[in-house]
């Protein structure tokens, strides 16, 4: 079954790509489209069926080389079956959906394999997608890896006769190498130290690396938090952490189906993925998972205040996105990674459906982007302002305070993110970026649904008027996602977020195997262990959560003050007061404010500069040393003067060699008789007895 899983959407991708002309342009498409929710089909049954035992099933032997063996395997436990149905259940969706918004791309009318072509990166994508999180050992991640960000490429760039598309593909295939960068050299050092980069190799070696210094750039460092660290620079690229952000908004130019795919769940979830796969190192690095708290709840507030002036429908999504990702690095980074992994999940959901809807909005308005030129567009799209309702309800986080689970899933997710980081961040840092975050979040998500759905007409007055809703192949995802981010909070926060012994059983061993040490240091140090010990000890095996001694940040979760537990639902009720008051009772006010607040409006409308910042320092040095190499060094050096003594030397000696070669004997014998009088000559000179 898990082979069939991951390699139906390869199968899928190689027929539609090199097998469209028999199959023909629809057969393509539903080729693809079925075989990834036969994928779905499969991971569904193998989640909900999991024990949550780790199991390794060996498809073929690959590199092996001295202590080096890197066969490929499917590694299957808890945490890959929570990714397989995140990554096929909206891989399949957004197949279903493409077929109706591809379907008349006015890009390609001139080109009957655009969507054969279309449908075929998807599927790549999604099988690169699945080898990363099937992933026995760090070379096979790596490889799903590269595989990700070449089929993003593709995806972003595929509008090619775009030059935004495609300097937007090149951005982003440029900023992820750094990132990659980071990731290799993070696998080098572990197979250097551990002799190994298979996973339970790393994990068992993991005690050990907390103790071993490395001497990196002529310094001295902890090994488990250096390798931490690289290995988050890589999770940085992927899930555009501050930094290296810069791909994401503009990976918008790709088509809306390719941003919902790669955005909502999958390839920027890769990063979150990482570290929580990582997780049995991770906890020994201490410095090195400050640093991710630290980046991650900055990454949320820094996207949160550049969605607030955006107008692109698209670029307000991505920055949501951008932010959503922060606060899952801060679950991640104080230790409670099954609540990253929940958050994910239910991002997953309200994610991917507001990105479709998006695209349905554009598809219903002519490829009209630009928020301002929307309005009153609820009566002409029912089905998709509904759908939009429901993510943003679920994205903002309403429900009822002090349950915990009675709301939508963003709210029992993004609540439990909130109070991991009240317990687990020094200095309350995260917590109150991620509280301010939440109250930007609610704003821009509301002032996305004001100005879209509410109000009157705006912009082209022929566009408005034959503004339509998408059809049912666009329709019914927005309502199958809409399941999701009703329900998958309510359903999986005991599972994720509920009592410790209940995520423990969950999860099983995910998170790796614990040392009884500490496991007996945890108990000792947790002021409230009496319950967690008894789990410690009955079922030492399934308790990996708990990897790092004293880390009870889930325990604690659950205690924190009312006022904690109240405050993300109060930012959400400011946002949306302050979206009414702005784009409802007083619609002059946002243009006032602007006008006032110029400098902040202008800083956060250019994404705090970022993009300028990078041109300078690195996309404008690189440039002139391309000049300088180009007009200096093969123009005038190589062109001016090796070739131009080339052309004058060459030519010469070329005739005297042809002059040497007459065709007459005895022109040979003189140049025999010529060489052997050199060679006596040196021999007397040089050689003889000594």
């Amino acid at each position: 079954m898990e082979t069939i899983l991951l390699f139906a959407p390869l199968i899928g991708a190689i027929i539609a790509g090199f097998g469209w002309r028999i199959i023909g342009d629809q057969g393509a498409q539903w080729v693809t489209t079925g075989l990834l929710f036969l994928s779905a089909l499969l991971s569904w049954i193998l989640f909900l069926g999991h024990d949550g035992v780790t199991e390794q099933i060996h498809i073929l032997d690959w590199v092996q080389s001295g202590t080096l063996d890197t066969a490929w395997a499917i590694r299957m436990d808890r945490l890959t079956a929570i990714m397989l149905i995140v990554i096929t259940t909206v891989s399949a969706l957004v197949h279903l959906y493409s077929m109706g918004y591809m379907a008349h791309d006015e890009n390609f009318r001139d080109n009957e394999s655009y969507r054969p072509r279309f449908f075929a990166y998807l599927s790549f994508f999604t099988f690169s997608m699945l080898m990363l999180v099937t992933s026995d050992n760090l070379l096979q991640m790596f490889f799903g890896w590269e595989g990700v960000g070449v089929a993003s490429y593709l995806l972003i760039g595929f509008y090619y006769r775009k030059p935004s598309a495609n300097a937007a593909a090149i951005k982003a295939f440029v900023v992820n190498r750094v990132g990659d960068f980071g990731f290799a050299l993070g696998i080098m050092a572990l197979y250097f130290l551990v002799d190994s980069i298979k996973l339970d190799d790393v994990f068992a070696a993991a005690p050990e690396l907390a103790e071993t210094q490395l001497t990196f750039l002529w310094t001295e460092w902890n090994a488990a938090n250096l390798i931490a660290f690289l290995l988050f620079v890589g999770a940085m690229g992927k899930s555009a952490q501050l930094f290296l952000h810069t791909w994401l908004p503009d990976a918008m130019e790709g088509p809306t189906p390719v941003s919902a795919l790669i955005h909502a769940a999958t390839m920027v979830t890769a990063g979150v993925f990482l570290v929580c796969r990582m997780s049995p190192l991770m906890e020994y690095a201490p410095e090195a998972m400050n640093f991710v708290v630290f980046l991650g709840a900055s990454t949320a507030f820094f996207a949160a205040t550049v969605g607030l002036v955006q107008n692109d429908i698209k670029r307000v999504i991505a920055y949501s996105t951008c932010s959503q990702l922060g606060y899952m690095f801060v679950a991640a980074g104080v230790g409670v990674y099954s609540v990253a992994m929940f958050h994910l999940l239910t991002h997953a959901f309200f994610k991917a459906m507001l990105f479709l809807g998006a695209g349905s909005v554009i598809h219903g308005m002519h490829h009209e982007q630009d928020m301002r030129n929307y309005g009153g567009l609820r009566k002409k799209m029912p089905y998709t302002f509904y759908a939009m309702l429901i993510g943003t309800l679920a994205i903002t986080g309403v429900g009822i305070p002090l349950t915990g689970w009675i709301g939508f899933a963003g709210f029992a997710s993004k609540d439990a993110v909130i109070e991991s980081a009240y317990v687990g961040s020094a200095g309350g840092y995260a917590f109150w970026m991620l509280v301010v975050a939440a109250l930007f979040t609610s704003f821009y998500s509301w002032r996305l649904m004001l100005l879209t759905f509410f109000g009157e007409a705006r912009g082209d007055k022929h566009t408005h008027e034959h503004a339509h809703e998408s059809p049912m192949v666009m329709i019914a995802p927005l309502g199958v996602l809409a399941l999701g981010a009703v329900f998958a909070g309510a359903i999986w926060y005991g599972s994720f977020f509920g009592k410790p012994n209940e995520v423990i059983k969950f999860f099983g061993g995910s998170y790796g195997e614990p040392t009884q040490e500490l496991i007996e240091a945890v108990a000792e140090r947790s002021p409230q262990a009496s319950e967690l010990h008894y789990v410690m000890e009955s079922a030492p095996g399934e308790a990996a959560i708990y990897m790092a001694p004293g880390n009870t940040v889930l325990h604690e979760a659950h205690y924190v003050p009312t006022w904690v537990k109240l405050s993300p639902f109060v930012a959400m009720l400011i946002g949306l007061v302050t979206a009414l008051w702005f784009y409802v009772w007083d619609p002059a006010m946002p243009k006032r404010v602007a006008e006032t607040n110029r400098p902040l409006y202008l800083f956060l409308l250019n994404k705090w500069y970022f993009d300028e910042i990078y041109d300078f320092l690195f996309v404008r040095p690189a440039k002139a040393l391309g000049q300088l190499l180009w007009k200096r060094g093969d123009g005038d050096v190589i062109d001016g003067s090796i070739n131009g003594v080339a052309m004058g030397l060459i030519p010469r000696l070329t005739r005297l060699a042809g002059r040497a070669q007459s065709g007459y004997i005895f022109t040979y014998a003189f140049a025999m008789v010529i060489g052997i009088a050199v060679l006596v000559t040196w021999m007397t000179i040089f050689g003889g007895a000594n």
